[in-house]
């Protein structure tokens, strides 16, 4: 790293049902980002969807509430000033780096993703495409199954086929899903709308729950098994960290009161698996992050399934929990790369990945 300051825009809050989780991530991230190596700028996306700036962030906060920005200058309808080369609503300074610490939709999907590409700025983490496909996660395990990496067995649902025919729906499920099954809305996450349905007289209910927040409803076979995650870092060359496994306390699942209220869940750093088990674990995580083509930063969530002791993928999350306490951060803690250094590595990957992108060219030479 050069003496010189990065200018780095940490981006949080979000028009999300994952807004208060989002903060909390900022607020860790900022504090124990280094100040005399990098200029932070704040930026608070509120629910409401008005994007806020704030001066430099130059001390360690002392509340995640100095966060919520509400008397700086708000540049909802000045978005000329971010394509500008430089930025008045910036500080008249472009970021040389963007970190955008938004979960679920509206920021992990792929949409502020395509806001940075246009702006032709660097970020942490996945592209458009990565970022959406695995956001969806239909779509998601659409590519796994092309790719031949083993997932649940699911089907999908639109809102519109479930309010025009929801007895044929009904039945699908009886015949190639089963139960018990697991009803979730496909662009969600933090285990938002999630229900277990143990029989058909459940399903109606938790189709409609699910509905409430997305309008395309995921429906999966559940899996016996234990529930571990493993951390892959990288753009082309890829890290895994160790393995960590979660046991939930008098859940069904590890549903949002597990993952988001103290005493529900237990995170057991590293999980102690075979190797053999530990050795497909690794394996079967850089190929889901391959095949989504990922970049920077992700969370790869199976289960070691009871009966053989397979890896099944649940799911990939681009932006995990990244509070100093969150399974992501703790399991490359425990590889062995503490969670400032962690921080610089993902910055540094958003950097690179963006200067190799500069190497495209966009005009044909006559």
């Amino acid at each position: 790293m050069t003496n010189e300051k990065k200018t780095v825009a940490v981006l949080y809050g979000g028009k999300s049902t994952e807004y208060e989780i989002s903060l909390l991530t900022a607020f860790s991230v900022i504090n124990a980002m280094d100040l005399e190596h990098y200029r932070v700028l704040p930026v608070h996306i509120q629910q409401d969807g008005r994007w806020i700036t704030g001066s430099e962030i130059t001390k360690k906060l002392e509340y995640r509430d100095q966060l919520l920005l509400s008397e700086n200058r708000s540049i909802e309808a000045q978005a000329e000033h971010w394509l500008a080369p430089s930025s008045p609503a910036l500080g008249n300074k472009r970021p040389d780096v963007i970190f955008p610490l938004l979960h679920g939709p509206n920021g992990e999907d792929g949409t502020v993703q395509g806001l940075f590409e246009l702006l032709n700025i660097a970020y942490v983490g996945s592209g458009v495409a990565g970022s959406a496909v695995a956001m969806d996660k239909v779509l998601m395990k659409d590519v796994f199954a092309a790719h031949h990496i083993p997932g649940p067995n699911y089907l999908s649902v639109i809102r519109y086929e479930w309010e025009t025919d929801a007895p044929s729906v009904i039945l699908k499920v009886k015949n190639t899903i089963g139960y018990p099954c697991f009803i979730k809305p496909a662009n969600c996450g933090s285990s938002v709308g999630i229900s277990q349905c143990l029989s058909e007289t459940e399903l109606s209910a938790s189709v409609t729950e699910a509905f409430r927040f997305d309008t395309k409803v995921i429906i999966e076979e559940k899996v016996t098994g234990r529930e571990v995650e493993i951390g892959v870092i990288g753009n082309h060359d890829l890290s895994v960290s160790v393995p960590g496994e979660i046991k939930t306390k008098n859940a069904a699942f590890y549903d949002y009161q597990s993952k988001y209220v103290e005493g529900k869940s237990t995170l057991v750093i590293p999980a102690d698996l075979p190797e053999k088990v530990k050795a497909e674990l690794e394996d079967v995580a850089k190929r889901a992050y391959n095949a989504l083509s990922l970049s920077g930063l992700a969370r790869v969530d199976v289960f070691i399934r009871e009966k053989d002791q397979r890896v099944i993928v649940n799911e990939v999350n681009t932006m995990p929990g990244f509070t100093q306490f969150s399974m992501f951060p703790l399991l490359w803690k425990h590889t062995g790369l503490s969670y400032g250094k962690l921080i610089e590595k993902l910055i540094d990957l958003g950097i690179e990945r963006h200067n190799e992108k500069q190497k495209i060219q966009y005009r044909i030479d006559h």
